[in-house]
């Protein structure tokens, strides 16, 4: 990998996520050789890929390189490369560009798509974990209406203009209010010729909820909220299969549809060394100790979604999302340092900052410690907490007036098929 060697300890991180980079920056000035591995050069701002799928956004504007984020660092490292196994008896990483010694290992390869084993799904279904996978919905969305103008079968037409979202939880509600906003506002414009109004929005939730890790009212509420734009939820209603044009689930209740998007779980994203089952708890998690140590190990630790470290509140782990992630890799780097230094290691300890979801257009809900709110003041906070933790002014900037331009203009012009993309299926 053409590393320099060092006498500072060399600690590899796997993942360029929100916890490997609040690790990397934490230790940037340190002296310790930082080695990033990741297979993209960019890092993800995911809660806002659903805008990329829903053409308001484009991708660009929510990455940013990793060389950019800690070029001023001295002792840092990147690497374009793939892991495909840590060697832990010789405290070794293998990637497709070679392998790698390391002092200490953070695995931060956060999640993956969880299809439940069920490979009909997966095979059929679309997914929203990374931009390309982002901009392969979007152009099938875009496509399938052009399709759908081309055809005389209704129930052709219907099933091309039909979208089921599989799972309530923000990423399904979200991409529903985004597709209802499109569905009312833009599609009518850019396809007068097309009766878009029997065009339908489904989410199909396995429980008795949407927004199940917020609080009744905010879950209510959003229910309200998608029901007024026109989104058919059901609850108590499990996907047992897709093939391509037919959704099956544990009742009587069917849909025809080309688009599906499976948001009904994540996996953590193992890697062979790391994946057997001493390791392995629920969801694919690695278990860690309140050090964020991996089982077994001092020296090889994991943070974010890949880990499972579990607390009397938290007997799962913690929640997969940004907050954790960030946490742990700021803590971690203090603790490394501690180790370094021979000093004794502080545990971790979460601290909640809340939930929240947009549902559209003046429209969110916000659970925080001590307050719960909806509605369009909601709506304001989401915007200014999603703005605050995008990296790069220059990305800020593009947003905010990406959305500014839209919510005047009812618009979303990112709408292109930039590169087409063909679902293996017919309807």
């Amino acid at each position: 990998m053409n590393i320099p060697k060092t006498s500072f300890p060399r600690v590899i991180i796997i993942g360029g996520g929100f916890a490997g980079i609040a690790l990397a920056r934490k230790l940037s000035k340190q002296e310790v050789q930082v080695v990033l591995l990741d297979k993209h050069n960019y890092h993800t701002f995911q809660p806002l890929l659903y805008q990329v799928s829903t053409g308001g956004l484009e991708p660009d504007s929510i990455a940013y390189p990793i060389r950019k984020i800690l070029k001023d660092f001295p002792n840092f490292f990147f690497r374009l490369a793939s892991v495909n196994e840590i060697d832990t008896n010789n405290n070794k990483v293998k990637t497709n560009i070679g392998d790698l010694k390391f002092d200490y290992l953070v695995v931060a390869t956060g999640s993956t798509t969880n299809f439940f084993g069920n490979s009909e799904i997966e095979k059929h279904s679309m997914v929203m974990k990374t931009i390309p996978q982002s901009l392969n919905l979007r152009s099938l969305i875009l496509e399938n209406f052009e399709d759908a103008l081309l055809t005389s079968d209704l129930n052709e037409r219907n099933a091309l203009m039909n979208f089921v979202i599989v799972g309530g939880g923000p990423t399904g509600v979200e991409l529903a209010g985004a597709l209802a906003e499109i569905k009312k506002g833009i599609l009518p414009k850019d396809y007068p010729d097309l009766d878009t109004r029997s065009a339908q929005i489904h989410i199909v939730q396995s429980g008795d909820c949407i927004l199940k890790g917020m609080s009744a009212q905010a879950s209510q509420k959003a229910e309200d909220f998608l029901e007024k734009l026109g989104v058919h939820i059901w609850k108590n209603v499990r996907v047992i299969n897709y093939d391509g044009k037919t959704v099956t689930t544990n009742t009587d209740l069917s849909f025809q549809s080309a688009t599906v998007v499976w948001a009904a779980g994540v996996k953590g994203a193992t890697i062979k060394g790391l994946d057997a089952e001493k390791f392995v708890t629920r969801r694919n998690r690695v278990e860690v100790n309140q050090y964020n140590q991996v089982k077994g190990f001092e020296h090889i630790f994991a943070i974010g979604d890949i880990a499972s470290m579990v607390t009397e509140m938290h007997p799962h782990g913690f929640p997969m999302m940004a907050q954790p992630a960030i946490q742990q890799g700021d803590q971690l780097g203090d603790n490394l340092l501690r180790i370094i230094e021979n000093k004794p290691l502080k545990p971790f300890y979460y601290s909640d900052k809340g939930a929240m979801a947009t549902i559209g257009r003046n429209k969110a809900v916000v659970d925080l410690k001590k307050w719960k709110f909806q509605g369009i003041f909601a709506w304001y906070v989401w915007m200014f907490v999603h703005l605050f933790f995008l990296i790069g002014f220059r990305n800020r900037m593009v947003v905010f007036i990406n959305w500014v331009y839209n919510y005047v203009r009812f618009d979303r012009e990112a709408r292109l098929i930039i590169r087409p993309f063909k679902s293996n299926h017919k309807v």
